[in-house]
C-alpha cells in the first residue's frame, strides 16, 4: 500500500514537471531580458543559417530555435565577412606604405631633399592618423560591448535572483545579489576609465616612438600596457574568487536549510506533511529546470553580445598584422613597427574584452551551479 501510494507522484512526476516549467514559463517576467535577445537578432540574426529564432524559442528546454552549431557557423560567417570588408583598409595600408618606402628611398639617393623629406612625412603622418583612427574605433566598439553587458547582467540579476529564491536559496540572494551589482559596475568602470585609456595611451606613445631616433618612450609605453594587462587580470581573478567563495557558502547553508525543512515537515507534520514535502519536490524541480534554461539563454546572450565586436576588433588586428607581415621584406621601415605597434594594441584590447565577457559569462554559470549544488544537498 506504501509502495503504490510513493509510486503515482513519480511516475507522473515527469509530467507535473513539464506542467509545472510551462505554468513558470507564462507567469515569470522575462521583457528586460528578451529586448537584448530582440536587438540581437535584428542585428545579427541573419548571420545564422535558421533565422532569428523568438527569446521563448531558445529559452525552451530541448527546442529547435536555437542551436550551438548555428553559433559558431554564424561568428566565422561573420569573421569572414569583416576581414573581406576591411580589405579596402589593407590595401590602403599596402599603398600608402609602399609610397612612403619609395620617398624614403628617393632621400637616400638625392641626399635627403626638402622636397622628399615633406612628402615622406606627409604620407607617414596620414598613416599614423589612419592606425590611430582604427586604434580608437577597435575601442569604441570594445566599450560598447562591455556597456551593453553591464546593461544586460543589471537586467539578468533580479530575474535569476527570483528563480533562485523561488527554489529557497534565501542566503544565497541575500549574499550575492548586491555583491554581483557591485562587482559589475567596478569592473565595468574601472575597463572604460582606467584600462581602456592606458591602452590607448600605451599605443600612442609606441607610435611616437617611431617618429624620431632620439626621444624614445617606448619604456613608458610598455609600463602602462603591463599596469593595464595587470591591472585585468587582478581584477579577475577578485571578481571569481569572491563570487565562487559566497555563492559556494550561500549555497551550503540553504541546502541545509531545505533539507533540514523537507525532514521536519515530512515526518513530523500529520497526514499531509509527506504531501507537501512531495509537492515540494516537484515544485523545486520545475523550478530549477526553469532556472537554468533563463541562466543558460543568459550565457548565450552574454557570448552574443561580446563576440560580434570582438569579431570585429580581431579583424581589424589581422589586417594591421597582415600588411605588416606583408611589407616586412620592403625593408625595416617606421612605417611597419607603427603597423606592428596597432596589430598587437588591438590584440590587447581584443583579450580586454574577452576578459570582461568571461568575468559575466562565469558569475552566471556559478549562479547556476549554486542553486543546483542547492538541490543536490537537499
Amino acid at each position: 500500500m506504501t509502495v503504490s501510494a510513493t509510486a503515482s507522484p513519480s511516475a507522473g512526476g515527469a509530467g507535473a514537471v513539464e506542467e509545472w516549467v510551462k505554468a513558470q514559463t507564462e507567469i515569470v517576467r522575462t521583457d528586460e531580458v528578451s529586448k537584448y535577445w530582440d536587438t540581437l537578432m535584428r542585428q545579427y540574426g541573419g548571420w545564422f543559417p535558421n533565422g532569428n529564432p523568438s527569446f521563448q524559442e531558445a529559452l525552451m528546454p530541448g527546442g529547435d530555435g536555437f542551436q550551438l552549431s548555428d553559433l559558431a557557423t554564424g561568428l566565422l560567417q561573420f569573421m569572414l565577412h569583416e576581414v573581406f570588408v576591411n580589405g579596402k583598409l589593407l590595401a590602403m595600408i599596402v599603398i600608402l606604405t609602399v609610397f612612403s618606402i619609395v620617398l624614403e628611398t628617393l632621400q637616400s639617393a638625392f641626399e635627403k631633399t626638402t622636397v622628399s623629406k615633406i612628402a615622406y612625412a606627409i604620407s607617414y603622418l596620414v598613416i599614423v592618423v589612419l592606425a590611430i583612427n582604427s586604434f580608437r574605433i577597435g575601442i569604441d566598439y570594445a566599450q560598447a560591448a562591455i556597456s551593453d553587458m553591464i546593461h544586460f547582467m543589471t537586467a539578468m540579476m533580479p530575474l535569476l535572483m527570483t528563480m533562485l529564491a523561488s527554489m529557497g536559496n534565501v542566503a544565497t540572494v541575500s549574499i550575492l545579489h548586491p555583491l554581483i551589482v557591485f562587482m559589475i559596475h567596478t569592473v565595468g568602470n574601472l575597463v572604460h576609465f582606467f584600462i581602456f585609456p592606458l591602452l590607448f595611451f600605451s599605443a600612442v606613445l609606441h607610435i611616437v616612438s617611431t617618429l624620431t631616433d632620439k626621444y624614445k618612450v617606448t619604456q613608458l609605453a610598455q609600463l602602462l600596457r603591463t599596469v593595464a594587462i595587470g591591472t585585468l587580470t587582478v581584477s579577475l581573478t577578485v571578481f571569481l574568487g569572491v563570487i565562487s567563495v559566497q555563492g559556494a557558502t550561500g549555497s551550503v547553508t540553504d541546502g541545509v536549510a531545505l533539507k533540514t525543512a523537507k525532514y521536519v515537515a515530512g515526518n513530523f507534520v500529520p497526514v499531509v506533511g509527506r504531501m507537501f514535502s512531495e509537492t515540494t519536490d516537484t515544485v523545486l524541480s520545475a523550478s530549477l529546470l526553469m532556472k537554468n534554461a533563463i541562466g543558460l539563454a543568459g550565457v548565450v546572450i552574454v557570448v552574443l553580445l561580446a563576440a560580434f565586436p570582438a569579431l570585429k576588433i580581431l579583424a581589424l588586428a589581422f589586417i594591421y598584422g597582415l600588411a605588416a607581415a606583408l611589407l616586412q621584406p620592403l625593408g625595416d621601415s617606421p612605417v611597419i613597427v607603427c603597423l606592428q605597434t596597432i596589430g598587437k594594441s588591438m590584440t590587447f584590447v581584443f583579450a580586454a574584452l574577452a576578459t570582461v565577457s568571461l568575468m559575466f559569462f562565469l558569475a552566471i554559470t556559478i549562479l547556476i551551479a549554486a542553486g543546483n549544488a542547492t538541490v543536490m544537498m537537499r
